[in-house]
């Protein structure tokens, strides 16, 4: 599998904070572990827990040994990049969500977009079975060809402590994400 298009620039300038330091924040390429394969070829906003989808592992890369006792958890945290983004539409700033007026103009890094500065996304999603190289999953908000950066188990202990709180409106937004 070849690196990805494009290497990611770190180091730009931040508002009030001058430059970081070039040799502590550098340009980097990530190589994709695998690829999504879905029914679903075009991006859509809702419905995503009614979609079954497998992540193919790049057999360039990996023996069926990387997913050992992968299948001994219910749930997998799946990173991948939104290569379909184009460049020139990255939001760098704040918009309304979905572009709905009737919810709040919000900074990019307070909503989940696709067209974020370094195009990543991340799913937790319902595993249901391993065959191989090849991770069968439910509830992942991917489309086929998607470029997976990298897999985790989803660990109880690592999701979140204390109260969680989200405003209205995103609560609105997610009623149909998954349904």
């Amino acid at each position: 599998m070849a690196p990805l298009p494009t290497a990611w620039a770190v180091g730009r300038r931040m508002q009030g904070r001058g430059v970081y330091p070039r040799d502590r924040m550098s340009d980097f390429t990530l190589t994709p572990i695998g690829v999504v394969r879905s029914t679903r070829t075009a991006p859509e906003d809702d419905r995503w827990d009614a979609v079954t989808s497998s992540i193919e592992l790049d057999a360039t890369q990996f023996t069926p040994e990387a997913l050992a006792a992968l299948d001994t958890f219910s749930h997998l945290e799946v990173i991948f990049f939104f290569d379909r983004v184009d460049p020139a539409k990255i939001e760098k700033g704040a918009r309304h969500p979905r572009d709905n007026p009737a919810w709040p103009l919000v900074g990019i890094f307070a909503q989940r977009g696709k067209a974020r500065p370094n195009r990543i996304g991340t799913t937790i999603c319902r595993i249901d079975r391993v065959d191989g190289l090849t991770v069968h999953v439910t509830g992942l908000d991917a489309i086929d060809g998607t470029p997976v950066l990298d897999l985790k188990p989803w660990v109880r202990e690592f999701g979140p402590r204390g109260e969680v709180r989200q405003p209205d409106w995103m609560t609105d937004l997610m009623r149909a994400y998954w349904r």
